[in-house]
C-alpha cells in the first residue's frame, strides 16, 4: 500500500515525479517552502516520518508544503538528486535546493529544521548562492548524461528564470534540446551567446554538439553502405557517409575510424573534411574524454607518421 495521506489537506501533499516536479516543487516553491519526501514502500523509517511530515506541515497553515517522491518509480529523479539512503529530505525554496537531512527526525528537531528555514526565507524569495547553482547545474548535467531531456530542461530552465545569461546553463539546455531532437530550439539559445563568449569552453563544446547533430544523417541501410566502402575503398565521399551514419546511431568509435581512414588516405580530401568533423567530435565530448584522448593520439599518429 502507498503511504496514506491523513495529516494534512491534500492541497499540501502531493506526489511527484521527473514530469511534476518542475511544477510542484520548483514553482511552488516560490510561494512556500516545499518539503521533498523521497520514501519507497520497503522503508521501514519511511513510515515513520512520512506521517509527521504531514502532521507538521498541516500546522504551518500553507507556509510549508510536502512533496513525497517514491524512488522505484522515480530512480531517474532520486539518481539526480544523489539519493543514497532513504528516507532523505529536500528542502526548496525561491525554486532552489536550500537544505536537508536524511533519516527519520524526531518531531522537535524536524520542527527546528523548518523553523530554522522560514526564518532565512523571511517570506521573501531567497536570492540564492552559488552553492545552490552549482547543485543546480550538477543535477541538470547528471540529467543529460543520463539521457533524461525533460529534467534536464527542466533545471537547465529554472537556472535561467533566475540568471538569463548564464553560459552553462544556456549551453546545456541547448545540448539537452539537441539530444531531444530540437535543432531549431539548440540554435535559437546558441544566438542569444554574446560574440566575446564565443570562445567559453562550455560555448564551443554546445555549438559542436549541434554541428555534429545536424551533420549525423541516418543512412537508411547502414551495412548496404559499410559493404560498399570496404568493396571501394577509395570512395571517401561515400566513407564519409558512412561516418555520419554512425554517428546517427551513436558509434561514435566507427565514425571516427573512417574518418581517419580517410585522413590516412587524402588528409586534403574536400578542404581537409574529414580531420575537420574529427576536431568537432572532439570539442563535443570533451577534450579530458578517454575517448577524445585516445582518437587524438591516434590522429597525431597518422598525421605525422
Amino acid at each position: 500500500m502507498a503511504l496514506e495521506s491523513i495529516n494534512a489537506p491534500a492541497a499540501l501533499v502531493t506526489d511527484a515525479t521527473a514530469e511534476t516536479f518542475r511544477e510542484r516543487v520548483i514553482d511552488a516553491s516560490m510561494q512556500a517552502l516545499v518539503l521533498v519526501d523521497f520514501w519507497a514502500e520497503w522503508c521501514g523509517p519511511c513510515k515513520s516520518l512520512t506521517p509527521l511530515l504531514e502532521k507538521v506541515v498541516a500546522e504551518y497553515q500553507g507556509r510549508v508544503r510536502l512533496v513525497k517522491i517514491d524512488v522505484d518509480k522515480n530512480q531517474m529523479l532520486a539518481g539526480q538528486f544523489r539519493v543514497q539512503s532513504i528516507p532523505t529530505v529536500y528542502a526548496f525554496g525561491g525554486g532552489r535546493p536550500l537544505d536537508g537531512f536524511m533519516g527519520a527526525l524526531p518531531e522537535s528537531q524536524l520542527r527546528a529544521f523548518i523553523d530554522r528555514l522560514l526564518d532565512a526565507l523571511g517570506g521573501e524569495v531567497p536570492a540564492g548562492d552559488e552553492q545552490d547553482m552549482t547543485a543546480l547545474l550538477e543535477a541538470a548535467e547528471a540529467a543529460v548524461a543520463a539521457g533524461d531531456h525533460a529534467s534536464a530542461e527542466t533545471l537547465f530552465g529554472e537556472i535561467l528564470d533566475l540568471d538569463p545569461d548564464n553560459l552553462k546553463a544556456l549551453t546545456g539546455l541547448a545540448r539537452a534540446r539537441c539530444a531531444a531532437g530540437d535543432l531549431p530550439g539548440a540554435r535559437a539559445l546558441l544566438d542569444r551567446i554574446p560574440e566575446d563568449s564565443a570562445g567559453d569552453p562550455a560555448v564551443v563544446q554546445a555549438r559542436a554538439v549541434v554541428a555534429l547533430a545536424a551533420e549525423a544523417r541516418p543512412v537508411e541501410d547502414l551495412d548496404g553502405l559499410r559493404a560498399y566502402v570496404e568493396a571501394n575503398p577509395g570512395d571517401h565521399q561515400r566513407r564519409y557517409e558512412l561516418a555520419g551514419g554512425l554517428m546517427a546511431v551513436g558509434d561514435r568509435e566507427g565514425a571516427a575510424d573512417h574518418l581517419l581512414e580517410i585522413v590516412r588516405r587524402d588528409r586534403n580530401w574536400n578542404g581537409g573534411e574529414a580531420k575537420a568533423r574529427l576536431l568537432r567530435m572532439f570539442d563535443a565530448i570533451g577534450l579530458e574524454d578517454p575517448f577524445t584522448k585516445a582518437t587524438r593520439r591516434r590522429l597525431s599518429s597518422v598525421l605525422f607518421s
